[in-house]
Formats: structure tokens, C-alpha cells, sequence
């Protein structure tokens, strides 16, 4: 990793936002970086909508606030919306092509509809379309490697849901082998 990557993470509360962000952040830590998430919740949880800042650095990070994003990842539309054109130039914006089903186009930036819950529902649950977003974008990016994240998806379920380990694995698999199979390259 050579610089700071600004990430903005959002959609509705349940569609797993935040532990993206958070696997994003424990993992910048794992590996020896700066790491910082920063949480944003509507006024309800599950449903309302929930959006997230990470910052993953090789430098000391002074502030958990940025103007603009790297990186968006959107779950849903209005997510999208609201968030598309906070987006640096050369940056990368993924977004769930399963809900957005209309082709994002921004100029210099990269964009990518996934189309996470149908790949979750292949996989038989539909609660791991974050993990299936989250190996498309680690894919993309190259930020950290598959042990990194493994060893924070284990310690983030813990010994109560450790049996969730293995599907989420699985996803983040689909998730990566959807981008080489689009043949895209952004790293």
C-alpha cells in the first residue's frame, strides 16, 4: 500500500454496511496500517439507511472526516445517489447491480454493478451479499490479502458464529472471481 485510500460504504441498515467497513478497518490494523471507521446511522437500524467512512493508510490519520471518497461502495439507489458525486476522479465506485439494475456511468471513475444478492442467493443466504461485495472490491483494490481477511471475518463472528466462517469465505470468492471474469483491472 502506498497511499490513503478514502472509502465511503453505504445502503440500508442490514445489508451488512458496517462490518464491511469495520473488516475494512480491523484489517488495515491486522496489517500494520492506520485504520479508522467511522459510522453514520439514520434513524432507524435495520431498513433505515446506514453509511460508513474508512480510511486505510500507511500514515498517521488525523482526522476521521474527508470531502471526498476513493472508493464508493453502494447497496442500494438512494445510496448511490446521494454519494456518486462525492467520488474522486480515477476512483471507483461498486455498487449492488442486483438492486441498481440501470448502468452507472461517471466520467473518470470506474464503475461496476455486482450483483451481490444473487450471487448471496446461489450461495443459499441471501445475509452474506456484503462478503460477495467485499471480495469484488478486495479484488479491485488488492488492499489485503485472503489470510488478513479471513483471520478479521473470524474474529468480527467469533466462537458463536463461527459457523458462518465458511459461506462467508465462499462469498468473498464469488465475489472476486466476478471481477476476473469481467477482466477488469484498477489497482
Amino acid at each position: 500500500m502506498k497511499k490513503t485510500s478514502n472509502v465511503k460504504v453505504a445502503g440500508f441498515g442490514g445489508q451488512g454496511v458496517m462490518m464491511f467497513g469495520q473488516v475494512l478497518a480491523y484489517s488495515a490494523t491486522k496489517d500494520e496500517l492506520f485504520g479508522l471507521w467511522f459510522p453514520s446511522y439514520g434513524p432507524e437500524t435495520r431498513g433505515g439507511t446506514a453509511n460508513c467512512s474508512v480510511i486505510v493508510s500507511d500514515k498517521q490519520i488525523n482526522s476521521p472526516v474527508f470531502k471526498n471518497a476513493d472508493h464508493l461502495v453502494a447497496f442500494n439507489l438512494p445510496s448511490l445517489e446521494k454519494f456518486r458525486t462525492k467520488v474522486e476522479k480515477d476512483g471507483l465506485i461498486l455498487y449492488n447491480g442486483s438492486l441498481i439494475k440501470d448502468d452507472v456511468k461517471e466520467d473518470n471513475i470506474l464503475c461496476i454493478g455486482v450483483p451481490v444478492n444473487d450471487i448471496a442467493n446461489d450461495l443459499g443466504n441471501v445475509r452474506v451479499a456484503n462478503m460477495v461485495m467485499m471480495g469484488a472490491y478486495l479484488e479491485l483494490t488488492k488492499l489485503f490479502s485472503d489470510e488478513t481477511i479471513e483471520a478479521i471475518i473470524k474474529k468480527f463472528l467469533g466462537e458463536r458464529k463461527a459457523d458462518l466462517l465458511d459461506i462467508n469465505m465462499k462469498a468473498i470468492e464469488k465475489g472476486k472471481a466476478f471481477i476476473k471474469d469481467l477482466g477488469v483491472n484498477y489497482a
